[in-house]
């Protein structure tokens, strides 16, 4: 088993004898590990999905997802984004810090509940994002443990040499003369044996065989031989529709992201069937809007803050609207009678030091805030443009930029900062 940590748009590439040692820029894998990556490739392309991209018989070109490979030869290759800068860092404090970033995304992103506890708990950062996932799942099932395992009754129909329940009538007529003393019985039995349970010792199961922390593995076994009453989920999927909610199995509330994340191996595209280990795929653009809108709600919270609101079309065709407008954000401010906010977030980085006054602005981006503001504002409020912050590059926001032939729309471009998104203001 090998890992290898990259970054968005590293080099893939087979390792071969006197090859470079690996970097963040660029893996060298073992040609069994390449070659899967190259069918999960063609997979993904066929679904509309781009992670990968081939650049030449023996190179891949990583695209803007993030997160965890595992491949059948037991490779592993750890994603990043792509976010502190290179030049005069050590590559050790960029992984951890963009593991730090990634952990803080994906805990907003997926509602997942994240907790912090103190110095102690800074060693987390050192562990890859599966790892990271396994410790969570860990410490919520050991919290669940000593809180206590619900149970549940489960029907159980059985022949005994004494009643108990339900005789099943029927069945002890049909019985011949020498079988009179056998009882063909139905009856409830109250024990731990339940969809969420099953689903979690599951789980348990996954972290036992993957985990190569040493705390993960102490800590899985012991759970292990606490629970080992409990069976395995045979039908995950089936399970997951009956896991329950309510008071009282509000303990389970906390895990259940974590065992999701754990049996569900989130991928860009369905690899039913197929083998992908414990593979976590996110793209990075989605995990940028749901942060900027979480710190949004949490800045304004006297406004209506929406994500992917679609309410607008650009077209009619017959009798019918197509051709949807969705915003990434919506700010509505109808309630406070002030006007709306439409704001876009764009994973990408540009320069406020470029000379041609475009900054690494395209084209498309512009004339889709034009779109939005014609549609959702009627020109009559700004739009929004939001792209990471990057020291000395786009530290400040540039120069409004006024729409033609409107009466006073204008476009807004602003920089958040990952580091500090409690500081992002827009009003």
């Amino acid at each position: 088993m090998s890992d290898f940590t990259v970054r968005e748009y590293a080099f893939i590439s087979i390792a071969y004898e006197g090859c470079p040692e690996s970097s963040l820029g660029h893996a060298y894998i073992p040609e069994k590990a390449f070659e899967h990556l190259c069918e999960l490739s063609a997979s993904f392309s066929k679904h509309g999905a781009k992670v990968f991209e081939l650049a030449g018989r023996r190179k891949l070109k990583l695209d803007q997802y993030v997160g965890v490979i595992e491949t059948p030869c037991g490779t592993r290759i750890e994603i990043l984004p792509k976010h502190v800068e290179l030049s005069g860092t050590d590559d050790q404090a960029i992984i951890l810090a963009e593991r730090k970033l990634l952990q803080k995304m994906l805990s907003v992103s997926l509602h997942l509940p994240y907790r912090e506890v103190g110095s102690a708990n800074l060693n987390r950062f050192k562990q890859p994002l599966h790892e990271w996932i396994m410790t969570q799942f860990l410490a919520s099932f050991e919290r669940l443990v000593q809180r206590g395992l619900r149970f549940d009754y489960n029907r159980v129909q059985e022949e005994q040499k004494f009643l108990r329940g339900q005789l099943q009538n029927v069945k002890y007529m049909r019985q011949p003369p020498a079988k009179k003393h056998i009882f063909p019985i139905e009856h409830d039995v109250y024990e731990v044996n339940r969809p969420e349970n099953r689903l979690i010792r599951t789980a348990l199961e996954v972290v036992c065989k993957k985990t190569k922390d040493a705390n993960n593995w102490k800590l899985a076994q012991e759970l292990r031989l606490m629970t080992s009453q409990i069976p395995r989920s045979q039908k995950i999927q089936q399970d997951f529709r009956q896991w329950q909610s309510g008071r009282l199995l509000a303990l389970y509330d906390e895990i259940k992201p974590w065992t999701e994340l754990i049996l569900g191996e989130y991928m860009p595209v369905s690899t039913q069937g197929t083998w992908c280990g414990m593979s976590l795929l996110f793209p990075m653009e989605k995990l940028f809007e749901h942060f900027v809108a979480y710190h949004l709600r949490r800045g304004l919270p006297e406004y209506q803050v929406k994500t992917q609101h679609a309410t607008e079309h650009i077209c009619e065709h017959q009798m019918s609207k197509i051709f949807k407008l969705k915003p990434d954000i919506f700010i509505d401010r109808s309630k406070a009678k002030m006007p709306n906010i439409v704001l876009d977030t764009k994973w990408k980085l540009i320069d406020q030091n470029e000379r041609s006054g475009r900054y690494g602005l395209k084209d498309s981006d512009i004339q889709q805030m034009f779109a939005y503001s014609h549609y959702y504002l009627k020109h009559e409020s700004e739009v929004i443009l939001v792209y990471p912050y990057r020291a000395g590059k786009f530290d400040q926001p540039l120069d409004d930029f006024d729409f033609r032939r409107t009466s006073g729309a204008k476009l807004r471009v602003v920089p958040f900062n990952l580091d500090e998104p409690e500081n992002f203001k827009i009003i």
